[in-house]
């Protein structure tokens, strides 16, 4: 597809790229650029916060909105000091500069200055009190410092954190709390690391293949001669998505027959951010073989057809899995066990986190059990991952804290896009819990 001019892109549009263009570091303001771009002051104000959310920019205490590098999603796991500024409602004292830096640890500044340098090296943080000497040195070999209980610094460390635009913040909070903050950001960052988006699969800089509304049958077949492929989005002169055609569409149509007669009009469509997850299950639940993917303005960035999605899937589930959701911490205490039959069967115990406040099992929790356990066993007979359709819940009886559980999940059906089961959970021979569920097989 040809790449489109300027003038064929929105004020919007256009702000944005100027925005991308700046150099790293260049200061932007609303009147700024309403004035430039010659656009009111709302549409410099609205591209500019899109700009934020796409992480081209970022707003800076004291200083503005300057123009940053957008990080990268294999990056996601580290810390920039900028939100550690944010998470613990910290106050920069200097090297502002450095807000955008990322830490890959942090030490806790409680020994003696000697033995605390033997920790510390570039691109750490040292989180400590009020001990200047331990604030030059952190600096100098390259750490970022946060200061805990409120304190401040003096002037001279101020300077050298200027200097060698490394961050020095100030915090209410205790050496604790401050630690046990960033430790759960980390956390968090790595469950997000292991779900795949869609922008993780799309090619950088693949050609764009698609058809216009006035396109024809002839269109069609030569694009198709040329790249192999028999399905297209039809995009306006814009650039946006306003139709899918495929093989089945062009069957029985004249040579000089439009593609807007035929296509399927307002068509699915994806995200960049949207999971791969989501998107393969839309495309199983829709029996769709083509997913255009789309930025804000509905323009077409890319396109995913199924083989796309499954390898994605295939390549998740050979990844190791970092952090633990709470679905990850409810299942980690149950053991896969065996019958006398060999029908599989899970054993476990109700821990105080799995209670509500009268000291029962929470529902939500038996529902995370059984789904858990129907998931299990399918994968024993078909790999792949499934996506809850429906779940009928027959009853749910309370479970006090330390009572022992057996789930005995039952196939009642698995095809090849399809699965049934049962699941019942009992407590000293007693049924206390019965479900049937359905899912889609990815």
């Amino acid at each position: 597809m040809d790449t489109q001019s300027v003038d064929a892109l929105t004020k919007h549009e256009q702000i944005l790229r100027h925005i991308e263009s700046l150099k790293l570091g260049s200061r932007i303001s609303v009147r700024k650029i309403a004035k430039n771009m010659e656009v009111s002051e709302g549409t410099a104000y609205r591209a500019i916060k899109e700009a934020e959310n796409q992480g081209l920019v970022s707003t800076k205490e004291r200083i503005g909105t300057v123009r940053v590098e957008k990080k990268l999603r294999q990056n996601i796991d580290k810390l920039t000091f900028a939100e550690v500024v944010n998470m613990v409602d910290g106050q920069v004292l200097g090297g502002s500069r450095g807000l955008h830096k990322t830490l890959h640890k942090f030490v806790i500044g409680a020994m003696e200055q000697d033995a605390m340098m033997r920790y510390i090296e570039a691109g750490s943080l040292l989180i400590v009190g009020n001990r200047n000497e331990a604030h030059s040195c952190a600096l100098e070999y390259g750490a970022g410092v946060l200061i805990t209980g409120g304190f401040d610094t003096s002037a001279e460390v101020k300077l050298l954190a200027d200097k060698l635009e490394l961050p020095i913040i100030s915090s209410s909070y205790d050496t604790f709390t401050v630690a046990s903050m960033i430790n759960r950001a980390i956390y968090d960052r790595l469950i997000k690391k292991k779900i795949m988006l869609v922008e993780d699969i799309l090619a950088s800089g693949a050609s764009l293949y698609a058809l216009k509304a006035n396109s024809t049958l002839k269109d069609w077949q030569r694009l198709s001669e040329d790249t192999g492929y028999s399905r297209f989005p039809v995009v306006d002169e814009w650039n946006r998505i306003i139709g899918v055609v495929t093989s089945k569409d062009m069957v029985g149509a004249s040579a000089s027959q439009t593609v807007d007669k035929l296509m399927t009009r307002n068509p699915l469509t994806v995200t960049p951010q949207t999971s791969v997850a989501s998107a393969a299950h839309m495309m199983v639940w829709e029996g769709i073989e083509l997913l255009p993917v789309v930025d804000t303005n509905r323009k077409m960035v890319g396109v995913l057809n199924r083989s796309d999605v499954l390898k994605a899937m295939q390549y998740i589930q050979k990844q190791p899995q970092n952090g633990e959701t709470f679905e990850d911490l409810i299942w980690s205490g149950l053991e896969e066990v065996r019958d006398e039959k060999g029908s599989l069967q899970f054993h476990g115990v109700i821990t105080p986190q799995m209670t509500n406040h009268l000291g029962t099992v929470s529902e939500g929790v038996l529902t995370t059990l059984m789904t858990q356990a129907a998931y299990r066993i399918v994968q024993e007979f078909k790999k792949g991952d499934l996506v809850m359709d429906n779940m009928s819940t027959y009853f749910l009886r309370p479970l006090q804290i330390d009572s022992k559980i057996e789930i005995r999940p039952t196939i009642i059906e698995v095809s090849r896009k399809f699965g049934k089961i049962d699941v019942e959970i009992y407590h000293a021979g007693a049924l206390v819990s019965k479900a049937m569920l359905t899912a889609q097989v990815i």
